[in-house]
C-alpha cells in the first residue's frame, strides 16, 4: 500500500494567505474602530504592524511569512513520524 504524505507547501500557502486576509482585516477594522483593542494586542506580537497602509501590509508579510514557516515544519514533521 502506497504511504499517503500531507502536502507541505499545500498547507503553507494556505495559511499564509489566511493570515495575511485576517491581518488585513484587522488593519482595516483598526482604522475604522472595530476590534481595536485586538488589533493593538496584533501589533504587540508583530513587529511591522501598525495601522497605517505600510504598516498593514508589512504585518500581512510578517505574519504570512511566519504562518508559512510554521505550517510546513508541521507537516514536514507529521510526515516524518508518520
Amino acid at each position: 500500500m502506497k504511504k499517503m504524505e500531507c502536502n507541505g507547501l499545500a498547507a503553507g500557502y494556505a495559511a499564509a494567505i489566511v493570515s495575511a486576509a485576517l491581518m488585513l482585516l484587522l488593519g482595516i477594522g483598526w482604522n475604522v474602530g472595530v476590534y481595536k483593542s485586538a488589533a493593538e494586542q496584533m501589533a504587540k506580537w508583530h513587529l511591522f504592524f501598525t495601522p497605517s497602509v505600510g504598516g498593514i501590509v508589512a504585518g500581512m508579510v510578517e505574519a504570512a511569512v511566519i504562518s508559512f514557516v510554521i505550517a510546513y515544519l508541521f507537516v514536514w514533521t507529521y510526515n516524518k513520524f508518520k
